[in-house]
């Protein structure tokens, strides 16, 4: 025989990718000191060296998530793989779910967990809305779910969803609270153990300015007991929590046992993206993300546009939602930015689509330097994108 399909000429072309300012809703630039991390050798995936920054990872997100969980680590994928992590092993078919849906991570949870046989409630806000604990508390009493899912920080609307008290609620109803930060921590205050929060998950790719791909997570003693005791096998394979356990080291068996490849080198660059936070630490980060978008808040009202989510303490730091200006097409804005700055902002997403814009400022990108060129690429932007009359 031979062969029938040439080598492709694009690959005989050298590899060339543009540096670009990320400032959409992620991810987000990474820094040469995590870039350079990840460039650092191949070694085995069982190897004790990669043990110990398996370890250094499961520290880092101690601190990140403000934690005692041993069953802490980070899954091989990004965030939408932690979301099916914690549903898959916390969620048995015919168990009762409760998931808030105020934006698009509510909706796909919600997906998620009808796909391997849950029941599924929901509640919803408007766009840009949230949920008191009055509203939550009625809805635990109604359906009385094994798990309430919430997002905090939801990135397709731009809202900070209030967590204090709900975890307490949860328990009240013999429920799980499982949280998803994706877009939030880091960059604003949460607190796993003092929240009572049972499953939180993040993706690299956010505030803590890694490559996509890795996935941090952390279960509670709670969560554990209901997952151990499951009566059926979680539906992956893959994302098995007591095999993912044995992996990283949480369940205190003398061996660890082979369950998947790990993206080593992408565990480089998240144990040095979480060294970075540790030096700088969380509180600073915090005050730092809040102060350059409140920064930037004022400055896109002194040019008269408007903030999509309206009360000032349900923003969210990390992703803005601008209302898209009356009259223009924000594809055409979105584009002009890019070529004209080579700056990247988004527009809407699931329940926003066509109604906002998203600007995202994480990490080492959430600073007054940085919200000064987005606010001139968006006023440039006004000045030469074409402005219908109506």
């Amino acid at each position: 025989m031979s062969l029938s399909v040439p080598p492709p000429t694009c690959l005989q072309k050298p590899l060339v990718i543009p540096h670009r300012c990320m400032f959409g809703p992620g991810p987000s630039n990474v820094p040469p000191r995590i870039l350079e991390a990840g460039a650092k050798p191949v070694i085995g995936h069982m190897h004790p060296e990669t043990f110990e920054v398996m370890s250094d990872i499961k520290s880092g997100i101690q601190y990140l998530f403000q934690t005692r969980n041993k069953v802490t680590f980070a899954v091989s994928g990004t965030g939408h793989t932690a979301m099916e992590c914690a549903i898959f092993n916390a969620v048995e078919p015919g168990d009762c779910v409760l998931t808030a849906v105020n934006g698009i991570w509510g909706e796909r949870a919600t997906d998620i967990a009808e796909r391997i046989g849950a029941r599924v409630n929901t509640i919803a806000a408007p766009p840009g809305g949230y949920f008191t604990n009055e509203d939550i508390e009625k809805a635990l009493s109604k359906h009385r779910p094994a798990v309430f899912f919430l997002t905090q920080g939801e990135s397709s609307t731009g809202v900070l969803h209030p967590l204090d008290g709900i975890g307490q609620l949860c328990h009240k109803y013999d429920c799980l609270f499982l949280v998803d930060a994706v877009a939030s921590i880091g960059g604003t205050p949460l607190y796993m153990d003092q929240q009572e929060i049972d499953i939180l998950y993040t993706g690299s790719q956010k505030v803590l300015n890694a490559p996509p791909g890795t996935a941090p997570i952390s279960f509670s003693e709670r969560a554990c007991q209901k997952i151990f005791s499951r009566r059926t096998k979680p539906l992956s394979f893959f994302l098995d929590l007591s095999w993912l356990a044995n992996y990283w080291g949480c369940d205190d068996k003398p061996a660890r046992l082979y369950h998947h490849t790990g993206p080593v080198t992408s565990y480089y660059s998240l144990r040095e993206s979480l060294a970075v936070l540790a030096e700088e630490g969380l509180e600073k980060s915090w005050k730092r993300h809040q102060a350059a978008a409140e920064y930037f808040h004022e400055g896109l009202e002194s040019m008269g546009l408007k903030l999509f989510v309206k009360e000032k303490r349900a923003r969210l730091p990390t992703v803005t939602t601008i209302v898209a200006p009356h009259g223009y097409d924000w594809k055409e804005i979105t584009g002009y930015i890019m070529k004209t700055h080579n700056l990247e902002i988004s527009g809407g997403l699931g329940p926003s689509a066509g109604l906002v814009l998203r600007v995202g400022l994480m990490g080492s990108n959430s600073n007054k330097a940085n919200v000064d060129m987005v606010l001139a690429a968006v006023r440039d932007a006004l000045k030469h994108c074409h402005k219908s009359k109506v």
